[in-house]
Parts: structure tokens; sequence; C-alpha cells
């Protein structure tokens, strides 16, 4: 009984230390996209506020992103960077501000929000699950 017991409470245990989390991995998909030239591709009139990468230790998805100041439009954003997007390759998916490309060996989802509250959030989002994200 001990030893079931140990096997029980042992085995998630050693799983959570030596699979869970962010790794490796996750932190070469994030240099292959965070070198990806759309997210440098501000539209006119907007000044950036700041550049993010993340990786969520839960699910191992990473992003990669950047915000900008922006005053102008959602059209006039999503116009821009569906232009800026296909001339880097990214295919348009169904969902407005949404792109896909391959990308370290998964598929990699470019995603345009905004501007919020004077903001234009502009991410790519991964994972080797291959979750959809838009």
């Amino acid at each position: 009984m001990a030893v079931s017991g140990l096997l029980l409470a042992g085995l998630p245990a050693l799983y959570f230390l030596t699979v869970h989390g962010c790794g490796e991995e996750e932190d070469r998909l994030a240099e292959v996209m965070s070198v990806e030239t759309v997210l440098d591709a501000a539209p006119e009139g907007a000044g950036r506020k700041d550049r993010y990468r993340e990786c969520d230790d839960d699910d191992r998805f990473v992003v990669v992103g950047a915000r900008y100041r922006y005053d102008g439009s959602s059209e006039d954003a999503l116009r821009h960077y569906g232009e800026a997007a296909r001339a880097d390759g990214w295919r348009p998916r169904t969902a407005p501000g949404c792109f896909t490309k391959p990308m370290g060996g998964t598929t990699a989802y470019l995603v345009v929000e905004g501007p919020d509250d004077g903001f234009l959030h502009v991410e790519i989002v991964a994972d080797h699950a291959r979750s959809q994200w838009c």
C-alpha cells in the first residue's frame, strides 16, 4: 500500500518537475518568432510602447508581441497589417486581423488587436501542440 501511495503521489510530482513548464524548446520557438519583421511594421503615426516575449508554463504556448501607441482606426491598422503580413509570407484567416505561417516546426498565428485605449497590439502566438488561436 505504501508503494502504491508513493506511485500515486510521486508520478504526478515527477511529471510536474520534469515536463511541466516552458523550456529550451519554447525558448527556440520564441527566438524564431521574435525575428519576424511584421512585428516592427507599425502603421503610420504609431509609436512603439514596448516589445514582449512570454511563455505560459501550464500550456507551454509562446507569445512574442509589440504594443504601439496608436490613435488611428482599427480599419486602418487591419489594412496596414494585412499588407505587411502578406508581404512577410503570412496567410490570412477568416477572422479579421488573424494570419498563419509555418514557423519553428509548428503553425504560428499573427493577431492584430485594437486600438483599445490608444494601444495597438500585434502578437505572434504558437505552441508545439499545434493549437489554433484564431
